[in-house]
Order: structure tokens, then sequence, then C-alpha cells
């Protein structure tokens, strides 16, 4: 027996809930639309939310609600909506999508490396011409944001054995990478780098953190990987830095509006790689083992996974 579960998702509510049945769980409800929501609130006394976009106000309406777990990392898209009552816990998704994350940043870091595109480019028209790629070893990689994300991206760049630099508000996890940087030194962070990855969350301190003054204190040659959030970069300063040649690149699956609008300068870019928000896909299978070991915590009275902090985004 377990509590009352309503999940929330437009698009799998039915296949999650298929999942967490076959796993034991017998009270789970499904919901794809709000009004499905508060029918099935109006008829049993939901215990817990698993979901994305779940309506915030709702959770004021049913008092029956104590946790809300997010199909997610981050909490952005939530947390704008308003304020979680004191009496709900909020929680995220930690570790989950960190070697999915870590594989698309290096996936891109070798194609650039290696030249893949001028080389099927090459294929296509019939043409050997040799030509000397790069390497990943000895390139400085700065890794912006040192939670399980980063500590991932971490670990694989050690095993390319390249130079690897770290920033975060903390301090935690300092010790992994070969110098570190606190957030009040992004300018002096970014000067050395050939490719600097974000994975920071989006707090009103890290909203258009990388700016024209980071970007313009970068390499010419270097390449930015967005992986984060979107608002993390003022994204018009990023695009006349890209303009100008102030920038070798950018690999983006994130962006401050979603999906990219037909008409961003980013779509049209020769030097600009845009992946539509996938390099960390909640599934089925991941999202509902997270949960499932999160409300074996819950039923057993011990501290949740992943809770987010009041006045935190993270």
């Amino acid at each position: 027996m377990t509590v009352p579960i309503l999940v929330y998702q437009p698009r799998a509510a039915q296949r999650y809930c298929t999942y967490l049945r076959d796993q034991g769980c017998d009270t789970v409800y499904p919901a794809t639309t709000r009004e499905e929501a508060e029918a099935i609130l109006q008829q049993h006394p939901i215990e817990v939310v698993f979901g994305i976009g779940f309506p915030l106000d709702l959770l004021e309406r049913y008092s029956s609600i104590r946790w809300l777990q997010l199909m997610s990392a981050g909490v952005d898209h939530v947390l704008h909506q308003g304020r979680v009552p004191a009496r709900v816990t909020l929680t995220r998704m930690v570790g989950v999508f960190s070697r999915q994350m870590a594989e698309y940043v290096f996936a891109y870091l070798l194609h650039i490396e290696k030249g893949i595109e001028r080389l099927c480019a090459q294929q296509r028209e019939q043409r050997w011409k040799p030509f000397r790629a790069g390497v990943l070893t000895g390139k400085v990689i700065g890794v912006a944001g040192l939670g399980s994300i980063g500590q991932e991206v971490v670990r694989k760049a050690r095993a390319f054995d390249m130079k690897v630099h770290g920033l975060s508000r903390t301090g935690e996890h300092a010790d992994t990478v070969d110098r570190h940087f606190s957030d009040r030194e992004w300018v002096d962070f970014v000067r050395e780098l050939d490719y600097l990855v974000l994975t920071l969350p989006l707090t009103d301190q890290t909203r258009h953190v990388v700016n024209e003054s980071v970007l313009w204190a970068m390499k010419p040659e270097a390449v930015i990987v967005n992986v984060g959030r979107g608002a993390l970069m003022d994204e018009s300063a990023l695009i006349a830095a890209l303009q100008q040649a102030r920038l070798g690149g950018a690999v983006l699956d994130v962006f401050e509006q979603e999906p990219l609008p037909a008409e961003s300068p980013l779509w049209r870019l020769p030097n600009v790689y845009v992946t539509p928000h996938m390099s960390g896909p909640t599934t089925v299978e991941n999202g509902s083992t997270y949960f499932l070991e999160n409300l074996a915590r819950y039923q057993a009275g011990q501290a949740l996974l992943g809770v987010v902090e009041p006045g935190a985004a993270y």
C-alpha cells in the first residue's frame, strides 16, 4: 500500500502510472491537464504529486498535498509561478542526467576538435584531403557549476587528459579541479579556457552571469557549451560576440526562449550548434526509478533526495 499519488505529465502520465503500478504503487492517478488534476484532487486525498508543470496554486487549495517531486533537475520553471506552501516539501532530480549530459558535452567537443563536419563534407565530395585534427589532451576546460552534472563533466575531462578549471559559489568539490574560482571571479575564470561548459542552475544571481564583459574576456577561439539554462547567458551579447568572431563557437541546448524563435540569428550562425533541450531527457524509467527511491524514503520518514531549500532555486 502506498500513499495516494498524482502523476502530472502532459504527454506520458498514463505510462508513468503503469510503470509505478508494476512496481507496487497501487494508489496512483494520472493527469495530463489542470482539469484532470483538479478532478482527482477533489475525489482523493492526494498526498504526493510527481510531475512537471504542476500548477502551484493547486498546492494552496488542496491541503492534503505534502510533497511535490519534480521530473526535472531545474526548478526555475516551477518557482516563477509563485510560492510553494511551507507544508509542502519540494524535491528535484539530482544525479539522474549527469552521464547523459556529460556525453552530450564531449560528443560536441570531439566533433569540433576532430573536424567531423569537414570530414563529412569531403566524403560527400569524394575528396581525399588529409588535415591535422585537434586534440582534447592539454586543452583547458572550465566547468561552471560543480554539482552532479559538473562533476561528471570533470570526470570525463580527466579521461581526455584535459586541464580542468572550475567555478562554484560554495567551493564544494573545489579539490576535484586543477584551479577553482569563486562566483565573483568570472572574468579571471574564463581567460585561459578553450572550452567553457555551463551546468549552473538559474537563480537571481546566475541570470545573465555570462554577459558582455565575460564574453569579451574569453579567447577568440574559445567555445561555450551551455547545458544549464538559457538565461545564464545574455543571448544578445552572445550573438554579438559570435557575429564579430570574438568566440570560436557555441554549443547550445538551452535558450532564453524555447522553442528557439525562427528569427533568432543563432539558427544561422555557422559556428553555432543548436539542439532542442535534449542533453538530459527524463524518461519513464529514469524518472520513476528516482521517484520510487524517494518514495521509499518518504514512507520510512527518512530525509528525501534533492530537497529544494526555501528561498533557493536548486
